[in-house]
């Protein structure tokens, strides 16, 4: 059911694209065989439902922030909007340790994507958060929200060294914003 809820909820966010629409279709047009590899993980991951799509959806948006891609942002927070994320904690997300926005095991995934954000992504930092979120979530969570991180990072560089514009989904929404990394 998950699944079904988070693939509506793309959906209904890209038909809310009103500009720039093909700039990223376009790119991976140029290389049919990365496109239909980005299409596989970009399902997969959509279709991976064992963990709370809210979880995700805030680590997704966080790692965005951290790399500034203002595409990434835009889908992000109309996904985030339709997962149940408020404005205030889509407001709140660069403050997020000392915001009251959010639960504990929301901090601690928001602290679990930036520290895998961070480069190098390695360290006693994110050891320790791996070791706190797994007396939360099972093995199988913690993988595919390590994916769900490391897919966004990927696709937020991408669509950054791209010039890959936002499209306008989260018009009219709140809307997260670009951080700079310390």
């Amino acid at each position: 059911m998950r699944a079904l809820h988070r693939t509506r909820n793309y959906l209904r966010a890209m038909g809310r694209a009103r500009r720039h629409r093909a700039e990223l279709v376009g790119h991976l047009a140029r290389r049919p065989l990365v496109a239909g590899a980005t299409m596989g993980m970009e399902s997969a991951l959509l279709l991976s439902n064992r963990m709370d799509p809210k979880l995700k959806e805030l680590a997704e948006l966080k790692t965005a922030g951290l790399v500034s891609c203002e595409f990434c942002l835009d889908i992000g927070s109309a996904l985030a909007t339709g997962a149940g994320i408020t404005e205030q904690q889509l407001r709140d997300l660069p403050r997020y340790r000392e915001s009251g926005a959010y639960t504990d095991l929301e901090k601690l995934v928001i602290g679990y994507a930036e520290a895998m954000t961070l480069t190098p992504a390695v360290g006693e930092d994110l050891a320790e958060l791996r070791g706190r979120l797994a007396e939360h979530l099972s093995e199988t969570q913690i993988v595919e929200l390590a994916m769900t991180v490391a897919w966004e990072n990927q696709r937020a560089r991408l669509n950054q060294s791209l010039g890959v514009r936002p499209t306008g989904m989260s018009d009219g929404l709140a809307c997260a914003v670009p951080e700079r990394m310390s």
